[in-house]
């Protein structure tokens, strides 16, 4: 029948049935859906491929018939072209799902198990705090401008070295969402990366006293001189087990350590020291904690409120703040007053870890040797500098 509105207000479902359609004899595929319990409600309904596709147009309440036949009129012209009007519309509502956000939470649930806890940790607060502006955008619809835009604000906020590792984070979501077809190309290629300037702090003979005898006697105080004393990394010692000390040494695992080798750590008479004085603790669940520092789950994490507090000290202790520095100087000062009192690069580099220099390309590979008895000597006499330095005698 031609739809007319007299038309559709008169119609009425045929004896025994719950659900009819009437359909309009001026544009094909319109029609008049009346359901039991009174809705009625305009449908567009075609065949592609064989299969017949039904669209809802919306309530004849809410939608005029002149309304309804246009979109269905456009809807039939989509069809002879050959495209799938309810295939697009669905695939839309599934692309409309998949936000930033709503992407980000499985891609942090994949990497979960494959990453390091602080190397989840830092992918974590780049993707949920510094690109919270981009989490209620479609994914394949955030563009360079987007990326470029919260980098921008990163770098102002917080640095250009942050901005750069965020930019990292984001390339690194966009490149596991192309695998996974989720979008067609990484917008983060092509946006600015920051100027990175090398820190090159070594904390000079006072400032090191200065910081080593305004410590607090807790966690955040051992932790400090350790680090002073070993040159390890930061993370490395805040996470410290005791399942990880032994026979006079720390014995990090690949998984602990940033190029994912193992790593031992020969313990001078003070570091040994600072460690025995730790108590040991039980869980909540009455086992043996086997983290040294820290408390719930984690090790040590209170970093920028302990240093807060340390700076508050010093400054009340000497009537002045320190020049910035970060703990991490406390591991560049290690190696550079390690060689100011004689102690050999290659060894420095087997105390750090590091795989540069005398460690690094083909020497490093034919070099395997792991010095232990020289990192030995290298931290005891180190120790010995450090003391002395801290305790205000004259050194080398």
């Amino acid at each position: 029948m031609k739809l007319t509105a007299g038309r559709i207000s008169g119609l009425q479902l045929p004896p025994g049935k719950t659900d009819h359609i009437a359909w309009d004899d001026d544009v094909p595929g319109l029609g008049i859906r009346l359901r039991e319990g009174g809705a009625r409600g305009f449908v567009f309904q075609y065949k592609i491929g064989g299969r017949h596709r039904r669209m809802n147009l919306g309530a004849v309440s809410a939608v005029t018939l002149t309304e309804a036949r246009k979109t269905a009129a456009n809807l039939y012209h989509r069809v002879k072209l050959g495209e799938d009007p309810a295939g697009d519309k669905a695939d839309a509502k599934i692309k409309a799902a998949e936000t930033f956000a709503a992407v980000t939470a499985r891609f942090l649930e994949y990497k979960r198990t494959r990453l390091r806890p602080k190397t989840l940790s830092d992918l974590e607060r780049h993707l949920l705090i510094h690109a919270k502006p981009l989490h209620g955008l479609q994914l394949a619809k955030v563009e360079r401008r987007d990326i470029a835009t919260v980098i921008g604000a990163v770098a102002d906020n917080a640095g250009g070295v942050t901005g750069n590792r965020v930019r990292t984070s984001l390339s690194t979501l966009f490149s596991w969402a192309m695998m996974h077809g989720l979008v067609d190309g990484n917008p983060t290629i092509g946006t600015m990366r920051n100027r990175e300037i090398s820190r090159e702090r070594v904390l000079n003979p006072a400032e090191l006293r200065t910081i080593w005898n305004n410590l607090p006697d807790d966690h955040f105080g051992a932790i400090m001189r350790l680090l002073a004393l070993t040159g390890q990394r930061a993370n490395e010692i805040a996470a410290l087990r005791w399942s990880e000390i032994g026979d006079g040494v720390i014995v990090l695992p690949s998984e602990r350590t940033k190029n994912h080798r193992v790593h031992i750590v020969p313990l001078s008479a003070p570091a040994r020291a600072i460690i025995e004085g730790q108590a040991r603790r039980t869980n909540e669940a009455g086992r043996p904690r086997d983290l040294i520092f820290g408390h719930g789950d984690g090790g040590f994490s209170g970093w920028s409120q302990a240093t807060s507090k340390l700076e508050r000290q010093v400054t009340e202790a000497t009537g002045k703040p320190l020049a910035h520095w970060t703990p991490h100087d406390l591991r560049r000062t290690a190696a550079t007053q390690m060689a100011d009192v004689g102690i050999q690069p290659h060894i420095i580099e087997a105390v750090l870890n590091h795989l540069s220099g005398h460690r690094a390309g083909v020497a490093g590979i034919y070099n395997r040797a792991a010095y232990e008895h020289e990192k030995k000597i290298a931290l005891e006499r180190w120790a010995d500098h450090l003391l002395a330095i801290v305790g205000g005698a004259k050194t080398l």
